[in-house]
């Protein structure tokens, strides 16, 4: 393209040449080094007035360097008369410090976007980002292209019987990434989610007692009123009679907080009087008696249709373990909490839910929070599959892999509760910090681990891992710069392309 200059930072060189080589050129000149007190230095050997320069850099383990390097380069351009300079960032850096953790935390994304804008950015390519509210932080356009495209014809040439196979999201937060790739293959969605097991604490005790007595009035009870009230009317004068009569239906609240079923005989009211005739009485009770067949399943409780795509699990130290496994002691902090204020019925809310940091939506936590949950072996966790995965194909997907409690605990759910025939571990971003590689290939639970080359992959991690699959985005983003460059639609390259 003439005209045009790529520049390649130093986290993906590889990536950068296959780009250029999608593109029929090379790579342009320039100098990257470091002084001894690690300070960058950058030297642009070639000229790039007037020219549309694009500078390729990713997230790397050297994060920071990495991006000082970006910016360096950015100025360097700018101050070289650069017409436009785009920033290639396949993976963002900071994305996931994408809003206030705490009353006290930084938006590290936005602050970034800032950096990247003082230093001269006027268009941002990304793939992915882990939170797409994201492109508001810039004041420049920015294309955040996915890898579903890819993804999806990657399953649909690889995986046995894909059509039958079910994608599951490993937390609550996925689940909009994962109902887009469901709804593109035309294939069935699941999810898992964990929660910290309370142990027997007396706010709890307090709260099921509570809710014991609790009569909950469901639908049918009120049209079963309105037919008694109907029929004992004035105008009929006419009521239930003692003998004989259809059981009153009530819902109340067990231990658990299900509703359950309580019957009883119906209570008569002294504005009620009886009816007049044995068959006004019969006509009454075979009326309620048929409402009570349409609606209610025989048995004293109710029976869900789809209880059986709900499989519950014990989750202890971020592993499956049977249901006869002796519980972990409860932490001493949270014993000492529920002894100081035991009456604290303010706390009541956090039984039913989880508290967010500021009050907030209840995004999912990020890699190094759930597997630093996962792990304290004083606490175990409920972890819960929602959707029918027995001997199916189960695509575990979410945007990146970073640490790996959450996705072997969602290959244990799906394998050894769900009975999943075959799981697939599918990213976008391969950050793998850490073993976390090595552990994610020693679960016998997950047998392929499928990620992309947007974050660069030691070699000698990916030569030992033989469950790693590693799709390349190079053709994806060297039609984003081309595209950009002659100021042609991306539109085409977030199509499913048929095969």
């Amino acid at each position: 393209m003439r005209g045009t200059l790529i520049f390649a930072g130093s986290s993906c060189p590889a990536l950068t040449g296959k780009i250029c080589e999608n593109l029929g050129m090379a790579p342009a000149d320039a100098e990257l080094s470091q002084f001894s007190n690690g300070e960058t230095s950058v030297r642009i050997l070639t000229s790039v007035r007037e020219k549309d320069v694009f500078v390729i850099q990713s997230g790397s383990p050297k994060i920071n360097d990495t991006i000082m390097e970006l910016l360096i380069m950015i100025s360097a351009c700018k101050g070289g008369s650069a017409n436009k300079i785009t920033a290639v960032l396949p993976y963002f850096p900071y994305s996931r410090q994408s809003k206030k953790k705490s009353h006290r935390g930084a938006i590290t994304a936005r602050m970034l976007a800032n950096l990247l804008g003082v230093a001269g950015v006027k268009h941002v390519i990304t793939v992915d980002l882990h939170a797409s509210q994201m492109q508001g932080f810039f004041k420049c356009p920015v294309d955040n292209l996915h890898a579903e495209p890819l993804i999806a014809r990657w399953i649909r040439h690889n995986v046995p019987n894909w059509k039958e196979a079910v994608v599951v999201s490993k937390n609550a937060g996925g689940t909009k990434r994962v109902t887009s790739l469901a709804d593109a293959l035309k294939l069935n969605f699941g999810m898992v989610t964990t929660d910290k097991k309370r142990g027997s604490n007396m706010t709890a005790s307090m709260i099921m007692n509570h809710l014991d007595g609790i009569e909950r009035q469901p639908f049918l009870e009120s049209i079963s009123n309105q037919v008694r009230n109907n029929s004992s009317g004035p105008e009929n004068g006419t009521a239930p009679a003692d003998n004989g009569q259809p059981r009153a239906s009530r819902s109340v609240a067990d231990a658990n907080g299900s509703p359950r079923r309580a019957n009883g005989l119906s209570a008569r009211t002294p504005s009620h009087p009886r009816p007049h005739s044995r068959a006004q009485a019969l006509s009454q009770a075979s009326t309620l008696s048929e409402l009570d067949e349409e609606s209610e399943p025989d048995g004293p409780e109710y029976n869900d249709q789809r209880a059986h795509e709900v499989t519950h699990g014990r989750l202890v130290q971020g592993h499956i373990v049977p249901d006869d496994f002796p519980s972990p002691a409860t932490s001493a902090a949270d014993a000492s909490v529920i002894e100081e204020d035991p009456m604290a019925m303010s706390h009541a809310s956090s039984f039913f839910a989880q508290p967010h940091a500021l009050g907030g939506s209840g995004d999912a936590a990020s890699s190094d929070e759930e597997d630093e949950i996962l792990k304290n072996p004083k606490i175990e966790h409920m972890i819960t599959l929602v959707g029918d995965v027995k001997n199916r194909t189960v695509l575990i997907v979410d945007d990146m892999i970073d640490k790996p409690g959450s996705w072997i605990a969602a290959a244990e759910t799906v394998v050894k509760r769900g009975f999943a025939k075959r799981v697939y571990c599918i990213a976008t971003h391969a950050v793998f910090g850490a073993d976390c590689l090595e552990q994610m290939q020693a679960c016998d639970c997950i047998d392929a681990i499928v990620v992309t080359n947007s974050y660069p992959i030691r070699e000698d991690k990916a030569r030992n891992a033989s469950k790693l699959v590693v799709l390349d985005l190079s053709f994806l983003l060297a039609e984003a710069i081309r595209r950009n460059h002659y100021g042609e639609s991306m539109s085409p390259l977030f199509l499913h392309m048929g095969d």
